[in-house]
């Protein structure tokens, strides 16, 4: 199984990502299904061909995943929870007095 990509790293894309294996983690699939989704034209957006690669814009990769600029309450919700998951320094020594 692969693992996932996080909000802030899939917020963190360039305008082109790769179907595999940005695309397809994204999404939780592996690269073989991923792969046959594209080839038979059933994944929710469109797949541009660059020579013998593929690629999905990142603008038709948030939408799906409901991250799109105007959903910012579902931006805010997800990077929060991204944030609470992953401490930063100041808020782990803040964990770590209170828990003394």
């Amino acid at each position: 199984m692969t693992a996932a990509l996080s909000v802030a790293e899939i917020l963190d894309l360039p305008a082109l990502v790769p179907l595999w294996p940005t695309v397809g983690k994204a999404m939780c699939q592996p690269e073989s299904t991923t792969y046959q989704l594209a080839k038979e034209g059933r994944l929710p957006f469109e797949v541009i061909r660059l020579g013998r690669r593929r690629y999905v814009r990142t603008v038709d990769l948030h939408r799906f995943l409901g991250l799109t600029p105007g959903n910012s309450e579902t931006t805010a919700e997800a990077t929060a929870a991204v944030s609470s998951e992953h401490p930063t320094s100041p808020d782990l020594k803040a964990q770590e007095a209170s828990a003394q």
